[in-house]
């Protein structure tokens, strides 16, 4: 594949998590060294996932919503409408990317992209993840790599009803988390925080060139 080769975009709306699941690991599993990396940018109806060092203990009592176990790094996280989930469809090798290097990146992009907005943030070398300066998280990570492929990615709080991560003890830490719209007097939209973040993810992947794609993947 040449290196000119842009990045795909896919952009989403509120999507069930289980498809999306579904559909990563089949993208995965039938990539080849031609297919091109993808990042899908969605949201997802509210669901707790278990990732793979996840302990029943983190979850304090999840009522209505769902609970599901993937196969993702980390422990247990919230998904809901108004958080931007990024999933990362990279080629490692032929990045010449390691995994360290691809959660750095990730770290990078978020601080990167809230620092537009003045928010201070920074990641933690002993839990991964962005953190603001006053301690509060305020996007989490988890990867799952196969075939010197990665996917699932990030989850990153913008403007979304917080209440439901008094559900659980996020990834396990017992700390607070926050979101974008909290932190400033007139939050940014939606739209326009998945921009900033999707031109510092695809810099930071070192793409010069993006492909906007609407569809789902054609296997």
């Amino acid at each position: 594949m040449s290196a000119a080769s842009p990045l795909i975009i896919r952009c989403w709306g509120i999507e069930d998590y289980d498809e999306i699941f579904q559909l990563m690991k089949t993208f995965t599993n039938q990539r080849s060294n031609l297919t091109s990396d993808e990042i899908w940018m969605v949201q997802h109806n509210p669901v707790f996932t278990q990732g793979q060092a996840g302990k029943d203990e983190y979850i304090l009592g999840s009522g209505d919503i769902p609970v599901v176990q993937t196969d993702r790094g980390g422990h247990v996280t919230y998904h809901g409408p108004g958080q931007v989930t990024a999933y990362l469809m990279i080629d490692l090798r032929r990045r010449n990317l390691g995994v360290r290097d691809l959660v750095s990146i990730i770290e990078k992009s978020l601080v990167s992209t809230l620092a537009h907005w003045n928010i201070e943030a920074m990641p933690r070398s002993d839990a991964p993840g962005v953190y603001i300066k006053t301690g509060e998280k305020i996007a989490s990570l988890g990867l799952r790599i196969r075939k010197g492929c990665s996917y699932h990615g990030l989850n990153f709080n913008v403007s979304m009803d917080m209440s439901p991560w008094q559900r659980i003890n996020p990834c396990g830490l017992d700390i607070k988390m926050t979101q974008v719209a909290d932190l400033l007097e007139i939050s940014p939209s939606f739209d326009n925080v998945s921009e900033q973040l999707i031109t510092h993810l695809s810099s930071g992947l070192g793409y010069t060139e993006c492909e906007r794609v609407a569809t789902r993947p054609n296997f």
